[in-house]
């Protein structure tokens, strides 16, 4: 099996790459990485020994002082190859860089000399290299204020800030799991290319982002209601809009339920986009799911019995329980990247609606088993 490195591991891009990775066990290693290997020179070549790849996502783009950004950018690129220098190591290195490369900013030279730097050591140590030049790049999880218009926009609408759009530019873009499928691409192919463009995938103006965006805000996050999702785009969108909602303040939500002599009625879905819905029964003290979806948009909805919801996010400790009242229905919607399951609690049969956006598909399911 391939063993493969991530220099910043726990950052955006990093994060994903690092569980993806983790969906292909039969094909690959994981070696982690911690930022404080770069303070340890020992830390950095015993890391470096024990890779077959090493993907350098490890960077700095934005500081109060440009020059800072430079000096990091070129520091930790040196530091890379020092480590491998010394312990003799020739992994196939897969460096990220950025459309920047082509303006005149700190940022953008420290990626073209990186990137420069990288290719001229592996020449010298008959190494493969492959630096690829990314577009702007978006999803779920990403630093608001940092990584992306998408990431900042996002926070700001769920929290109660108003955005703001300072130049309406286009911006093109990739969504970090097609960035992340273009990176498997090269570990697979295992042979250098010192200049790989990866290509953008949505090229849009700022003011159409925000517009849906704020689309999301009025129908989903005020009613609930899942919105029309005509292309892959629009599906991205929304789970990265989703993963800046703070699932303890939104769920369980609550849905209203309309009572007169023939009994109760509750609208549990509103949707403009269609999927698959089903029905449930759960037996007291069973547990359902223990899975966990990276595209698929998911509800729960309890309308009678009791039950405990859970999510984790994965990577993570942190469990999130939800406990849900047929006598007050309400749902709870699972985030793309969070495991999660659903255990009746109560006396007496459990009675849940699953709604999910997509048919299954067995050749193509994105249900990955594990429990919360």
């Amino acid at each position: 099996m391939l063993r493969i490195g991530i220099t910043g591991q726990a950052g955006f891009v990093g994060t994903h790459l690092y569980n993806t990775l983790g969906l292909h066990t039969g094909e690959f290693t994981r070696i982690p990485f911690e930022d404080h290997y770069f303070e340890s020179r020992e830390l950095l070549e015993e890391f470096a020994v024990r890779c077959d790849i090493i993907v350098h996502l490890a960077a700095m783009n934005r500081h109060g002082d440009p020059g800072v950004i430079y000096d990091t950018n070129i520091r930790l690129v040196k530091q890379l190859i020092n480590a491998m220098e010394a312990t003799g190591s020739h992994p196939h290195v897969i460096f990220s860089s950025s459309t920047q490369e082509e303006r005149d900013n700190p940022y953008g030279r420290s990626k073209r000399e990186g990137r420069e730097m990288l290719e001229k050591w592996a020449l010298r140590n008959d190494s493969a290299f492959t630096g690829m030049i990314i577009p702007n790049v978006f999803g779920p999880f990403g630093n608001p204020y940092y990584n992306s218009v998408i990431a900042t926009f996002s926070h700001q609408l769920t929290h109660n800030e108003e955005p703001k759009i300072d130049v309406n530019g286009k911006i093109k873009l990739i969504y970090v799991a097609e960035l992340v499928e273009e990176i498997l691409k090269v570990i697979r192919a295992k042979t250098g290319n010192p200049e790989l463009h990866i290509p953008f995938t949505k090229e849009i103006h700022v003011s159409e982002i925000l517009e849906f965006l704020n689309g999301f805000m009025d129908g989903y996050f005020r009613m609930g209601i899942i919105p029309e999702l005509r292309d892959p785009f629009e599906r991205n969108l929304f789970n990265t809009f989703r993963s800046y909602i703070d699932p303890v303040k939104f769920f369980p939500y609550r849905l209203t339920p309309h009572t007169d002599a023939r009994g109760t009625f509750v609208e549990v879905i509103r949707l403009g986009s269609g999927g698959q819905v089903s029905f449930s029964t759960t037996n007291p003290g069973i547990t359902r799911g223990n899975h966990f979806h990276t595209r698929k948009i998911e509800r729960f909805a309890v309308i009678k019995g009791q039950a405990r919801i859970q999510l984790r996010r994965i990577g993570t400790k942190n469990i999130l329980s939800f406990n849900l009242d047929g006598n007050e229905p309400s749902f709870v919607d699972m985030p793309v990247w969070y495991t999660h399951n659903i255990t009746n609690t109560g006396h007496e049969d459990l009675y849940t609606i699953f709604w999910i956006n997509e048919f299954y598909d067995p050749d193509d399911p994105d249900t990955y088993y594990e429990e919360v």
